[in-house]
């Protein structure tokens, strides 16, 4: 019996909570956890260096929605067979509860929104940026737990003692295979690395300081490797581009883009930051 219980990680019977005529979602939870905890640990570290308290709030409210949007529209672009084909309901496009968001999508759309926060709240950009990296590692290792309730984006078939249990009628659930199948639980997988990653670039910042965008390319170095590994194990239907999954290709544009920051700030960029304030907010805060 023991050696049963530790031979599988099984799935959750519900993804739901129902709240009288409201159903609260787990996928939805775990997110939004993710990112109440990202704002609060981005605050902690921009009044480790000099702001007042709240900016970070200050640019969420800019920033949250935006990258929420460009994350599904980047998910829906990716994925459009699942979305676009005869008889569909398009109504599913704008279901976010029930899954499907875009990591990258939601760093290209949350970047628009932090430019426009950083710029009212008079905060340097990339000041922000390097604040909010290891939070958003954080929510990203939260939020894939919303992918084990909904019993999503699972890998391949295992026989590893952690491979995880789907329901035999789940709409995802591979045809052909025996109920019993177990697949690589890359909700895990996902969040582990990200949780590591937020322990890493916390030390190496403690260490070098990584300022100018440097922290915030460290991320998208990071997380990116990580991402390219999971995703080639992953086998919900994705557009394919030359043999690779979109988010492979995403995954290798996200290196390519945490290096160049980092090689561009480093040139750019020499000594420490002086203040995450902008100058014009500086100068309108001495007068």
């Amino acid at each position: 019996m023991i050696a049963a219980f530790f031979s599988s990680i099984p799935s959750p019977e519900v993804s739901f909570i129902q709240l009288g005529p409201i159903r609260v979602h787990f996928y939805a939870l775990f997110i939004l956890t993710g990112i109440v905890l990202a704002i609060v640990l981005a605050d902690y570290r921009l009044k480790a260096r000099g702001a007042k308290g709240g900016l970070a709030l200050d640019v969420a409210l800019w920033t949250v929605p935006v990258a929420i949007i460009g994350a599904r529209i980047f998910h829906v672009l990716t994925h459009s067979g699942d979305y676009f084909y005869p008889g569909a309901d398009l109504t599913a496009v704008f279901r976010v509860w029930e899954g499907g968001i875009a990591i990258y999508g939601g760093l290209l759309g949350g970047a628009v929104g932090a430019w426009i926060g950083t710029k009212q709240a008079g905060l340097k950009f990339w000041a922000f940026a390097d604040a909010v990296a290891p939070g958003i590692l954080l929510a990203q290792a939260i939020g894939r737990w919303g992918n084990y309730f909904n019993q999503e984006l699972f890998g391949l078939p295992t026989t590893l003692p952690w491979g995880l249990e789907i329901d035999s009628w789940n709409p995802a659930f591979p045809s052909g295979l025996p109920p019993e199948t177990l697949f690589h639980p890359t909700f895990l997988y996902e969040s582990v690395w990200s949780l590591l990653g937020v322990a890493l670039l916390l030390l190496v910042d403690r260490k070098f300081e990584l300022r100018n965008g440097k922290m915030f390319a460290s991320y998208l170095i990071f997380y990116s490797i990580g991402r390219i590994w999971t995703e080639n194990l992953r086998i919900d239907p994705s557009d394919v581009i030359f043999g690779l999954r979109t988010n492979v290709w995403s995954a290798l544009l996200g290196i390519g883009i945490g290096a160049a920051i980092f090689y561009w700030q480093s040139r750019q960029q020499q000594g420490q930051e002086a203040s995450v304030y902008r100058d014009d907010a500086l100068e309108s805060r001495s007068n």
